[in-house]
C-alpha cells in the first residue's frame, strides 16, 4: 500500500509510535509529514493550514490509507485539500484532550483543543486508542462538553465515535527479557523514575513518596527522565531529598537507547508517580525489562498492570488521602525491597505487559489497516 502518516504534534513517544510502524510494515511505501512538538496552541490550530500550503504535491498524491493522529486537525485539512477527502482514513489518539491535566498556564484554554479533537475523530473513518481508559476518558469527555454547548447540538456524535472506536496499543520493540537476574548481585535495591520531569508526571508526588521512605534503606533511584527549560521547582527538593540520603543514581536523559534499556535491565523496580499516562510507555518498558512495577491505580496502569502492583490513588483527593498515597506507594516500594533483601525477588513478568510487544500487535494493526480501507 501507499500509505500518508500525518504526526502534527512529534512529541517522543509519537516518534517511537511512527517509526514502530514503518519497521512492522516494510512492504508498504510511507510517506511521512510531521510537525515538531513545540507551540502546543498553534501548532493543533494552524497543522491544517500548514500542510495544505506548504506540502500541498504531496498530500495530492496517490495513497491508498492516510494514518493520522489525533492532533492533526482533519476536517479542515479535507476541507482545504479536497484530494484527500475521499482517502480511507485512521486516526490514532496517543492521548486526548479531556483527560489532560492542565497546568496552571493552560487554565481556561482547553475547550478548543478539545473540539479539535472531536471535529478529528468525527472526520476519520477509523479511530483507534491506544488504552481503554485513553478510549472511555475521551467518549466520557466529549459526552460532558456537548452538554455544555448551547443549541442546535446532534445527539448522536459520541455513539458515531464509539461505533468505529478500537483499541490498540502502542507496540514496544528493542526489549529483551534477561533470562536470569542481571541485577541478583546489586549491594542496593535500586528504583527508576523515567519520565519528563514536567507538573504532568507528578513530581510533587514523588517528592512526598520519598519522604514517606524509611530513611535507613539501603537505595539507589535514577531519575532519568527528559527535562525541559521549564522544571518543576519540586524536582529541585526532589534532587536535594535523594542526595541528602545517599540514594540518587543517574540523573538526566539518557540519549543512547542502548544504555537506557541496559539500565532498566539492570533496576529492581520502576516507580511512577503521573497524573496523565494514556499507556505508560516508560513504565511498560521498564516491565518488560524485568522491573517490577509501582504505579498509582490510576490512568492506564489498571490496564496493563497487576493489582498488586498499583498503589492507594489519592490524585484530586484533599487532606488525608493525598499523604495516603505518599503512604501506600512507600509501603508498597518496602514490601518490594525487603523481598529482595531476603533474596526472594525474580525479575519481573505478567502477560498484561507482554501484551504490547510487536510480534502481539503486528497482526492487529494489520486488521485494523484492511478495516479501515474496506470503509470506503
Amino acid at each position: 500500500m501507499k500509505i500518508l502518516l500525518l504526526s502534527a504534534y512529534t512529541a517522543r513517544s509519537h516518534q517511537y509510535w511512527i517509526d514502530s510502524l514503518l519497521n512492522m510494515f516494510p512492504n508498504d511505501h510511507w510517506t511521512v509529514l510531521s510537525l515538531p512538538p513545540r507551540y502546543f496552541s498553534w501548532r493543533i490550530r494552524g497543522n491544517s493550514l500548514s500542510w495544505a500550503y506548504n506540502e500541498r504535491d504531496t498530500l495530492e498524491q496517490h495513497y491508498d490509507l492516510i494514518v493520522a493522529t489525533s492532533m492533526v486537525d482533519l476536517s479542515a485539512l479535507r476541507g482545504l485539500v479536497p484530494a484527500i477527502a475521499r482517502i480511507p482514513t485512521l486516526v490514532y489518539f496517543h492521548e486526548n484532550q479531556f483527560a489532560y491535566p492542565l497546568s496552571s498556564n493552560q487554565q481556561g484554554q482547553q475547550v478548543e483543543p478539545q473540539i479539535l479533537n472531536l471535529y478529528t475523530a468525527l472526520a476519520a473513518d477509523c479511530v483507534v486508542f491506544n488504552s481503554e481508559y485513553n478510549r472511555a476518558s475521551f467518549l466520557d469527555g466529549a459526552t460532558q462538553l456537548l452538554k455544555k454547548l448551547p443549541d442546535h447540538v446532534p445527539n448522536n456524535l459520541v455513539p458515531l465515535i464509539r461505533d468505529k472506536s478500537h483499541v490498540v496499543a502502542v507496540p514496544i520493540r528493542d526489549i529483551t527479557h534477561p533470562d536470569s537476574p542481571q541485577c541478583s548481585s546489586a549491594t542496593r535495591f535500586s528504583i527508576v523514575w523515567n519520565h519528563r520531569w514536567e507538573y504532568d508526571k507528578g513530581v510533587d508526588q514523588l517528592l512526598a513518596c520519598l519522604q514517606k521512605l524509611p530513611s535507613e534503606l539501603d537505595l539507589t533511584f535514577h531519575i532519568v527522565g527528559q527535562a525541559f527549560r521549564q522544571t518543576p521547582k519540586s524536582m529541585t527538593n526532589v534532587l536535594e531529598c535523594l542526595k541528602e540520603r545517599d540514594w540518587l543514581g543517574q540523573c538526566g536523559y539518557i540519549e543512547n537507547r542502548h544504555g537506557y534499556l541496559s539500565l532498566l535491565q539492570k533496576t529492581h523496580a520502576v516507580l511512577s508517580t503521573a497524573l496523565h499516562d494514556f499507556q505508560g510507555l516508560s513504565v511498560l518498558e521498564a516491565c518488560l525489562s524485568g522491573c517490577w512495577p509501582i504505579v498509582p491505580n490510576r490512568l492506564a496502569y489498571r490496564e496493563f498492570i497487576p493489582e498488586s502492583n498499583r498503589y492507594f490513588d489519592g490524585f484530586g483527593k484533599i487532606g488525608r488521602a493525598k499523604i495516603q498515597e505518599a503512604e501506600s506507594a512507600a509501603e508498597l516500594m518496602t514490601s518490594i525491597y525487603a523481598q529482595w533483601h531476603r533474596n526472594e525477588l525474580p525479575r519481573f513478568s505478567s502477560p498484561q505487559c507482554n501484551a504490547v510487544l510487536v510480534d502481539t500487535l503486528t497482526p492487529q494493526y494489520k486488521a485494523l489497516f484492511s478495516a479501515c480501507l474496506q470503509t470506503r
